[in-house]
């Protein structure tokens, strides 16, 4: 292990140099006129506002101007000496910049940080975080012009630096020990802990609570007590239940419960952002940097669950109920040769909210097969299109195929939309609403994980490539109660199956005969 941590290490050395140039170009001055008076005036002038300072000071990272939350974290930090801040941003939210770089430094300068500890997932991590300050402070030709050359001795590469004005800098991998860390009567006065779980530790809950425990005893511990400075930001995105963030995030409402019923302030503040305001619109939280478009296309283009961890903070355990390897394909059989057809549709009254899902699924013998399938968050009417198109095509109306939408207050409008397509087509589907009382969604569809394990459910392997069955696979393996992931498909899914185990029974079964003599015994007053 040490020999991986010693070639990350100088892979890092070896590029430093070409990044310290590249910074020195990035940051080139355009106004060196100015008086030192000038200069003073302008340098207030920018640190009354931070985001103002950090575009100005940083231009290499400031290509968009700051998000609100990015001003909304410093502020936070900026008007508390003590705080404990969680940020819960989204993946590629620029969360490490301005918690490990910008605030931090502006801190330093403003008189209000003095000893820096930055804690990484590994030792190099930390050390390339920390490297960063360390480039401001000798290369970046802005922060020079403002502030001089601040920097004194010790090198990021040991992840331990110090200033002239005596201000440290440490950096260190996570789980190292921090005890004792002090520079002669100094202790840490900002602690930020960023990015530091991984899917293994996340997946084991002793790791994960261990993980908790270092971090809430023995980092915090490191602020010397009664101190007027204590400042703890731990930045990630929100990917799972036992994630560093969400257990200090449940931490936090305790805590803040307690502080409340005590009437006593609280330093604990928690900053939630994920990539976009909603799945419809997706309204992107940083507009100034991305526009609608380009999260549509991002949530077309991944996996959901994989969306949903890395952008929206939605915690989906892949094959919690429904595994990977449980999900067969099969070649269709031609369609009379199925016990029984069902297509069944899932459709959100909403028109461009929840998914509309609709599947047609067969019975052999044992075995289901999902043989088709449209689901997409869209209209009603483009479901119906889509079903009318599939039957004229296929020729469907020459099959025993039945056709259920689940009912609810709107079952006769949906009904409805699909008899107005229906009308376009010149042919009408025998759409029934299903309006049986179900039960429990979760409970239904978890009843489904039976015939996934005993290999009953066969998908359609002409549609394997295809986004519908993507999605249906995609909504499956993130099925779990509470995750928060869309359930459109499986609990489409659950309902076709639930009605082909009625239907097939009905079509195999033989018919009851009797004699006319024994009929007519048992109907003796039949005149």
């Amino acid at each position: 292990m040490s020999e991986i941590i010693s070639r990350q290490l100088q892979k890092l050395i070896d590029g430093y140099e070409d990044h310290c140039k590249q910074l020195e170009k990035k940051t080139k001055l355009s106004y060196r006129h100015k008086t030192p008076q000038e200069r003073r005036e302008y340098r207030l002038f920018l640190e009354e506002d931070y985001a103002r300072w950090f575009s100005e000071l940083f231009p290499q990272y400031a290509k968009k101007p700051c998000a609100w939350f990015h001003i909304e974290m410093a502020k936070i930090l900026i008007e508390n000496p003590i705080c404990y801040l969680l940020a819960e941003i989204y993946r590629s939210g620029a969360k490490s910049v301005h918690l490990d770089l910008g605030i931090p430094l502006y801190l330093y300068v403003t008189g209000q940080l003095k000893f820096m500890l930055l804690v990484g997932q590994t030792e190099p991590k930390a050390k390339k975080l920390i490297r960063d300050i360390q480039s401001q402070l000798t290369h970046n030709q802005r922060f020079l012009y403002f502030y001089g050359n601040k920097f004194q001795q010790g090198d990021w590469a040991d992840g331990d630096f110090k200033t002239k004005d005596g201000a440290k800098f440490i950096a260190i991998g996570c789980e190292q020990s921090p005890r004792g860390f002090r520079e002669e009567a100094e202790r840490p006065d900002y602690i930020v802990v960023d990015d530091v779980d991984t899917r293994k530790r996340v997946r084991n809950e002793r790791l994960s609570k261990e993980l908790f425990d270092y971090v809430w005893e023995d980092l915090v511990s490191t602020f010397d007590e009664g101190s007027p400075r204590q400042r703890f930001v731990c930045a990630n995105n929100n990917f799972h239940k036992n994630t560093l963030i969400n257990q200090l995030k449940n931490h936090f409402v305790t805590l803040n419960e307690n502080l409340k019923k005590q009437d006593l302030p609280s330093f604990y503040f928690t900053i939630s952002v994920p990539a976009v305001k909603d799945l419809t619109s997706f309204e992107p939280n940083w507009p100034e940097k991305t526009n609608a478009n380009y999260w549509k296309r991002k949530f077309i283009e991944k996996p959901y669950r994989s969306f949903m961890r890395e952008y929206m903070h939605v915690h989906i355990e892949e094959g919690a109920i429904f595994k990977n390897e449980q999900i067969l394909w099969k070649e269709a059989l031609p369609l009379e040769q199925y016990d029984a057809l069902v297509f069944y549709g899932d459709l959100s009254y909403k028109d461009a909210g929840d998914y509309k899902a609709l599947i047609l699924v067969g019975k052999t013998g044992r075995e289901f097969h999902v043989l088709d399938a449209f689901i997409a968050q869209t209209s009603r009417h483009n479901v119906a299109l889509w079903l009318y198109e599939k039957a004229r095509d296929n020729h469907l109306l020459q099959y025993n195929i039945q056709y259920f939408i689940e009912g609810n207050f709107a079952q006769d409008l949906f009904v409805s939309d699909f008899d107005l397509v229906g009308d376009t087509m010149g042919f009408y589907l025998p759409i029934i609403a299903d309006t049986e009382s179900k039960g429990n969604k979760f409970d239904r569809i978890e009843s489904m994980a039976g015939y996934f394990e005993r290999e009953n459910v066969y998908f359609n392997k002409a549609k394997e490539k295809t986004g519908e069955f993507q999605n249906l696979i995609d909504q499956l393996l993130a099925f779990q109660k509470g995750s928060g992931a869309h359930d459109d498909a499986p609990d489409a899914l659950q309902s076709a199956i639930a009605k082909l185990n009625r239907l097939a029974i009905k079509n195999t079964l033989p018919a009851l005969t009797m004699s006319r003599t024994e009929w007519i015994r048992k109907n003796k007053n039949r005149f």
